[in-house]
């Protein structure tokens, strides 16, 4: 019986919607359709809202997006500013900052093309975002070792080779772990000329796709070990450490390099190194990123950023 009772509720919530929503009949009309208060009317409204039966999004016009675009231009030395509509579930946002990077990829990549890929979600996101592309006889190029984690999809090679099968080029794998304990290690792999000679092809890449990280007890570093929930503390309350780029170079607010326990034990590009490449993406759809991607911006490192109309807002406000 209370089964029943919630499907008919639910009915009720649905018809009520779209009345409203679809059909555009006025509160005052629905409630004297259904012998109801205007009140409760308003009340039904908004439960449909809560229980997802109703999703109201925002379209931005594209002479919105364009204008925010050049604001970012005027504010900040980029070539680029990707601006995806903002959605309120996190994965979802991610999925429409991709498709930006992925359609811009589209229209950008050509033969003998090469990209260099960082590793993490944002930038797995671009690899898997569906829909045919144009193939191209380009190169994927690790920019960061391997992490200890196997299967693990926001991996930088397997990104690497799920963006080569996408666009029909060839992936090239760094022989090398993304994090080792110990400097003299990293020395020692520096040392070896497969690995050298990978990173010498991936610093003179036309192209390079990274993520932007922020500071937090829950990010990829701690999971992987290279951090402790303590040591990220640490770095953000006493040396100023705001975000990251690549998923290790570390800076603060001014965009300024930041030591920490992660220098000369990581084997992949530096933020120097990146400078040098000339077109770096950056990816963040997270809406808790704007400070971090603030501090990116300011490294000079970036040339084209992708990530949400509502960070975009926020990285305005903040840089007035």
């Amino acid at each position: 019986m209370e089964k029943q009772n919630i499907i008919q509720d639910n009915e009720l919530l649905t018809e009520i919607a779209v009345a409203y929503y679809q059909d555009e009949i006025t509160q005052e009309e629905i409630a004297k359709k259904f012998g109801i208060s205007r009140i409760k009317v308003g009340r039904l409204l908004k439960r449909a809202k809560e229980e997802g039966i109703v999703e109201i999004n925002v379209r931005y016009h594209p002479v919105f997006s364009t204008r925010l675009e050049q604001q970012m231009l005027e504010r900040f030395p980029i070539k680029r500013a990707l601006i995806a509509l903002d959605h309120q579930d996190e994965e979802e946002q991610r999925r429409q900052v991709a498709a930006l990077v992925s359609n811009y990829l589209a229209s950008t990549l050509k033969d003998q093309t090469v990209v260099t890929v960082g590793q993490g979600r944002n930038v797995a996101a671009v690899a898997d975002h569906p829909g045919s592309m144009p193939e191209r006889q380009c190169k994927f190029i690790c920019g960061i070792g391997g992490t200890h984690r196997p299967g693990d999809s926001i991996n930088a090679d397997h990104i690497s080779r799920r963006l080569a099968k996408k666009f029909g080029g060839i992936s090239e794998t760094l022989y090398a772990p993304a994090y080792v304990e110990e400097k003299s290690q990293r020395e020692a792999f520096m040392r070896n000329g497969t690995i050298n000679e990978t990173l010498d092809r991936a610093r003179k890449a036309d192209i390079a796709l990274v993520g932007i990280g922020d500071m937090n007890e829950n990010s990829y570093m701690v999971k992987l070990g290279w951090f402790t929930p303590h040591e990220i503390i640490d770095a953000n309350l006493n040396q100023g450490v705001i975000g990251d780029v690549a998923g290790y170079d570390f800076f603060n607010a001014q965009g300024q390099h930041v030591d920490t326990v992660m220098n000369e034990r990581v084997i992949g590009l530096s933020i120097d190194e990146l400078r040098q490449i000339p077109c770096v993406i950056a990816i963040a759809s997270e809406n808790t990123k704007a400070l971090a991607i603030l501090g990116a911006l300011r490294t000079g490192a970036i040339d084209i950023i992708a990530t949400s109309a509502l960070n975009i807002r926020t990285l305005l406000n903040m840089s007035q």
